[in-house]
């Protein structure tokens, strides 16, 4: 399965008033593993960034202004997105801008890692940086949002959160041996396996406690009707 951990920053917090993309940041996952084929992209969202979006990113108008207009490599991809709701409603705005049908039409399928993270940290705070720290994934040089940033730190969040890609993914080679292990038999009729027998003290240590059992049943309890 061929997945896509992505990331955006835009110039608001609503594409309904629109607010537009700036930057998209993904990193693609094949079969659980980290392949290189990154995606980092600024996008000239064609208006000025709210003061307050200003401060999370750090992206200026002037900046933006030579930047292509949308690119896209998510093509039946699954998507890996933290609070997935709030970027597919600025993927999709700029799908609609473009003519061209929704995220959820172009990609296979979204897993939403901030409803995962909640399902397993009940109670707790499930932001990004939060996960980091909880489990132990270095964001110490995010001291500005940054997608491409973002998603490479939401991809080990997420590997860790499915228990590590290590222990989930097996190398073929590796199937291979472990199959071929499964088929052998092994002859065990040359074991001779030793009988340990209780002594005297364990005897009595066990009928004091098979008698405290049949006191608790007010009767014979069921170990003594097993046979010797």
């Amino acid at each position: 399965m061929r997945q896509i951990v992505l990331d955006t920053e835009t110039t608001g917090l609503s594409a309904a008033q629109g607010d537009r993309i700036i930057e998209i940041g993904g990193v693609e996952l094949l079969n659980r593993k980290l392949t290189g084929n990154n995606l980092h992209i600024y996008i000239n969202p064609e208006r000025d960034s709210h003061e307050d979006a200003l401060k999370v990113h750090g992206i200026t108008t002037e900046f933006l202004r030579d930047k292509p207009k949308l690119v896209a490599y998510l093509q039946g991809a699954e998507l890996i997105i933290h609070n997935a709701p709030f970027d597919l409603s600025f993927l999709n705005k700029e799908m609609s801008l473009l003519g061209l049908p929704p995220i959820t039409q172009v990609a296979h399928s979204v897993i939403d890692t901030l409803v995962m993270a909640k399902e397993m940290f009940p109670g707790k705070r499930n932001g990004l940086d939060a996960l980091c720290s909880r489990l132990e994934v270095d964001n110490s040089n995010r001291t500005l949002h940054g997608a491409l940033l973002d998603a490479e730190l939401l991809a080990d969040v997420y590997i860790n959160m499915t228990r590590g890609q290590n222990a989930l993914v097996m190398d073929e080679e590796d199937a291979v041996v472990v199959m071929q292990s499964a088929e052998e038999e092994i002859d065990l009729s040359s074991f001779e396996l030793p009988v340990i027998r209780a002594n005297e003290h364990e005897l009595q240590s066990h009928e004091t406690v098979l008698a405290e059992l049949d006191k608790a049943v007010n009767g014979q309890s069921f170990f003594r009707k097993i046979p010797a």
